[in-house]
């Protein structure tokens, strides 16, 4: 039910409140509460101050920039490539769609298609990504309500999914691995890739949701604690721009796979006439927290579909577009055997040369596993972007938190923070 404020006319502002509050009417007997920004509930360095009325929300005014690390900025020092270390740190629990949304942005602005391999190994590691995700932020869901085995369920897949990540890009938790118009290596054996993969859907997975369904949908202080809190209506969620689960779970059929398509979600994705992977949009109409958990495990299933359909299609071939000669370093065996090679690595190294690179702006989302993630890229022809800058679901969704938990109880804040998965390092950038 819907909190009701005091009437207005029994406010008195508090000159000696801090400034965030000076505009605001106080009553004397309301508590003004921190919660964060090192509280193990937020599960980063977020900062809520709370204004409370007993143990009942009054106001939540958010506080961001705990974690700002220049991450915008740093792409006008960084080249194209390069810069695909510092995307995989800002939505950190499935970083491999981070790496691929700021390439994808990147490849929009030059004007380069991907190899047909290429389309279909990014496509499977976005769905591993989107999995990975979407398994901490349902395991955060039941410990964040007192379920601590649910959140081991959800990790120990992650691992399995960390050693899939590692095995394609050498590295496990930033796997930095796209590059302009492919990768930084290819998968160095496509049968032990398809058998990991195949494993992690056909054994792991069905194991893993069928035991957190068994712990939580039919538990009662679970649903207690998720059904009806935190709701947000389709209208409203339209309004405050929402995406990703959070937005499906009120009622928007909005998908960036369907609606924008992209890699393998593209008709005629090959150039062959090929028919884009089949999925369908995990939506609800409550839009509580429950639903946004609903969502998310529907999400990991039709993920699971997707893999199934790629995983033993895996075309062969080059991973790295022809137009992509250019700007990237050679192999190394080239580099020692070849005049050419030796030449473009020079070039690349010792005059930033190599990079033919359009003047204009473009901007170019994906969706990640929280939501619509783009970059907005300016390009005045040098290696490096002259402006970069992120659209990331966390801060738009985190946006619409003090509406959503406005008139709850002080212990629903975890379960609202929870059903958002908001990440520190996304929302600051």
């Amino acid at each position: 039910m819907p909190y009701t404020l005091h009437p207005a006319d029994q406010f008195d502002v508090d000159v000696d409140a801090p400034e965030y509050l000076r505009d605001r009417p106080s009553l004397p007997d309301r508590w003004v509460l921190n919660f964060g920004p090192q509280h193990p509930a937020t599960h980063t360095t977020l900062r809520i101050v709370l204004e409370l009325d007993g143990e009942r929300i009054a106001r939540a005014t958010p506080h961001i920039g705990y974690l700002h690390s220049g991450f915008e900025k740093l792409a006008e020092h960084h080249d194209y490539n390069q810069y695909v270390c510092t995307t995989s740190r800002m939505e950190y629990s499935g970083p491999i769609l981070n790496d691929l949304a700021w390439h994808h942005g990147v490849e929009t602005l030059f004007g380069i298609d991907l190899t047909p391999r290429c389309k279909v190994v990014r496509t499977i590691l976005s769905e591993i990504g989107r999995i990975q995700s979407h398994l901490l932020c349902i395991g955060a869901a039941a410990l964040d309500t007192g379920a601590f085995t649910g959140f081991l369920y959800g990790f120990n897949e992650r691992e399995f999914i960390y050693d899939i990540i590692e095995y394609v890009s050498g590295q496990r938790f930033h796997p930095d691995w796209s590059r302009v118009g492919g990768a930084w290596r290819d998968i160095p054996d496509d049968e032990t890739f398809r058998r990991m993969v195949r494993h992690l859907i056909d054994v792991r997975l069905p194991r893993a949701l069928a035991d957190m369904e068994t712990l939580l949908l039919r538990n009662r202080i679970f649903l207690d604690r998720l059904q009806g809190v935190g709701a947000i209506s389709r209208d409203d969620a339209v309004a405050w721009s929402l995406s990703g689960p959070v937005a499906r779970a009120s009622g928007v059929k909005r998908d960036l796979r369907k609606d924008e398509p992209y890699l393998c979600f593209k008709p005629d994705w090959d150039g062959n006439g090929a028919e884009p992977v089949r999925f369908n949009v995990a939506i609800a109409t409550d839009g509580d927290c429950f639903c946004r958990f609903l969502v998310r495990i529907e999400e990991i299933r039709q993920s699971m579909g997707i893999l199934d359909q790629l995983i033993d299609n895996i075309p062969k071939g080059p991973i790295d577009s022809v137009a992509n000669a250019k700007l990237r370093l050679p192999p190394k065996a080239d580099v020692y055997g070849s005049i050419e090679a030796t030449i473009q690595q020079f070039e690349i190294f010792m005059h930033n040369r190599g990079w033919d690179t359009p003047i204009g702006e473009v901007y170019a989302p994906i969706e990640t596993a929280t939501g619509e993630f783009g970059f907005y890229l300016v390009a005045d022809g040098t290696k490096c972007a002259f402006r970069a800058k992120c659209r990331p679901p966390a801060f738009l969704n985190f946006a619409a938190f003090p509406k959503m938990i406005e008139g709850h109880m002080l212990p629903d804040i975890v379960a609202v923070l929870g059903s958002l998965h908001i990440i520190a390092a996304e929302l600051d950038r």
